[in-house]
């Protein structure tokens, strides 16, 4: 680490100060990657403070800055780790290798020497490859899995409130209500690595920084007055919705291309003629030929191929919905 003294701004004395440099040397940076670092920055100060009591915060944190860093290097450090991490798991196409470099110079780090350029790919390879993304088959499972969890997350919040507010006139419904927006923002941390996971978008891997040089009965009415706790119970009731649909299209789209690629198959096995029947009668038969049980099963795969085109877009889609719910600064 540089030494503290050489740093830009004056060594903090205090932790709501040391975070509130951090805090603004991260300011441009991922809102989920601020949010760790600074319950990351905490936790390692506090404990430190705790291990030294006969030390004041200002002495821990000149020590600290020796060793874990001034908010500027932890910042730096963060900002390149994030770099490396994306450069990592993802595979640098043309037009993300500016944005990489771009980002390491803004870090201060040293930028790596860019990759070679990628073989420029088909216009149908690059529509056909959609099959090989992990993350297509992430979104599809999220899709299926919606429908369970909008169910669980709108009961979930409809009962909470309805329980908190209906016994808030007796002692009891404090606590309960406190209990209740204290799990939300446990279920909220669930979901955003459930959607980090299936869909790829960067979500906190920390619970929430909270302040906690504030008595408690301060955090907690904090956690009434925080937009995002409301934010959150929001996302939660939207879910419902959003979990019907994503399920229906799923399993539309899926059944119906897995059945147009399999009909082929089944007419040689069964002996009958799939197709559209319109009072028993094969109005639109799908395998009365070679040819046209080629052309259903192309049609069949060429729609599970759009399927998955659509299912990594809605992916995409709901992973910025819950960035911009579930994760604010």
């Amino acid at each position: 680490m540089n030494d503290p003294s050489l740093a830009g701004r004056a060594l903090p004395t205090t932790i709501p100060q040391y975070l509130a440099q951090l805090r603004a040397a991260l300011e441009g940076a991922d809102p989920a990657m601020v949010q760790d670092a600074l319950y990351d920055a905490e936790e390692y100060l506090r404990s430190e403070l705790a291990a030294q009591p006969g030390r004041s915060e200002a002495e821990v944190i000149a020590d600290v800055a020796g060793s874990y860093g001034a908010p500027d290097e932890v910042a730096e450090i963060y900002r390149e780790t994030e770099v490396t991490v994306n450069r990592a798991l993802r595979t640098p196409r043309a037009d993300t290798a500016p944005m990489l470099r771009a980002a390491a110079e803004a870090s201060g780090v040293e930028p790596a020497a860019p990759p070679q350029a990628p073989v420029q790919r088909s216009l149908l390879a690059r529509f056909f490859g959609v099959v090989t993304d992990p993350h297509t088959y992430g979104a599809l499972f999220y899709m299926l899995l919606s429908l369970a969890t909008g169910i669980f997350f709108f009961t979930w919040v409809v009962t909470g409130l309805s329980l908190s507010l209906g016994l808030l006139i007796l002692i009891i419904g404090i606590p309960l209500t406190v209990l209740f927006f204290g799990s939300v923002r446990g279920l909220a941390l669930l979901e955003g690595r459930l959607v980090e996971a299936l869909l790829g978008e960067r979500m906190p891997r920390r619970p929430r920084y909270t302040d906690r040089s504030r008595t408690w009965l301060q955090r907690i009415g904090d956690m009434f007055t925080d937009g995002r706790t409301w934010l959150t119970l929001l996302y939660f009731v939207l879910m419902l919705p959003l979990g019907v649909i994503y399920f229906t299209i799923a399993v539309t789209l899926l059944s119906l291309s897995l059945s147009l690629i399999w009909a082929p198959v089944a007419a040689i096995f069964s002996g009958d003629i799939p197709g559209v029947y319109i009072n028993d009668v094969n109005v639109l038969p799908m395998a009365a030929s070679p040819l046209v049980a080629i052309a259903v099963a192309a049609a069949g795969a060429l729609l599970l191929v759009l399927t998955m085109h659509l299912a990594r877009g809605i992916g995409k889609l709901h992973g910025l919905i819950a960035k911009n719910l579930l994760v604010r600064l």
